[in-house]
């Protein structure tokens, strides 16, 4: 007995959890090559998809396109090596994938709010304060864009 189509279980849902395996392979090759040059196009050939393809489905599956999911994980990364001290800024900057010390300041301040000097310096100033588990550390400290906190603020 074959299943029809548009049935549970169906050619249409094979398709769609072999599409989200896909988008989960590019989310974890992310994760993992963060600081090395990634961009759609090599993401989406990756994975056989086309780059308009593969951003339209990330941001159904994650909730965001590829290339800020990047973004979002290279200045958490980035914070948490500036939140050490033991690096400088620009070494940071390096050392999450960034290629310009300009666009890494930008996108930092853009997410965090405050640029990555700043950041360092207020983290410094907190380093007497008893260590959390990471788990906490990271949620507590994600980088939200501007639009989500507004959101935040305003519920």
């Amino acid at each position: 007995m074959t299943s029809k189509p548009d049935s549970p279980g169906g050619a249409d849902n094979r398709e769609h959890l072999r599409e989200l395996a896909r988008l989960r392979r590019v989310r974890d090759r992310i994760d993992r090559e963060f600081a090395r040059p990634l961009d759609v196009e090599a993401l989406a050939r990756g994975v056989h998809m086309s780059a308009g393809h593969l951003s339209r489905q990330f941001r159904r599956a994650y909730g965001e396109p590829p290339y800020r999911y990047l973004m979002t994980r290279r200045i958490e990364r980035a914070m948490a090596l500036l939140r050490r001290g033991d690096l400088s800024v620009t070494d940071v900057c390096f050392a999450v994938g960034f290629s310009s010390l300009g666009t890494f300041s930008t996108r930092f301040t853009e997410l965090v709010g405050v640029p990555p000097s700043n950041y360092q310096r207020r983290e410094a100033d907190k380093s007497g304060n008893e260590e959390m588990p990471y788990c906490v550390t990271k949620h507590a400290t994600r980088p939200i864009r501007n639009r989500e906190a507004d959101r935040t603020q305003r519920t």
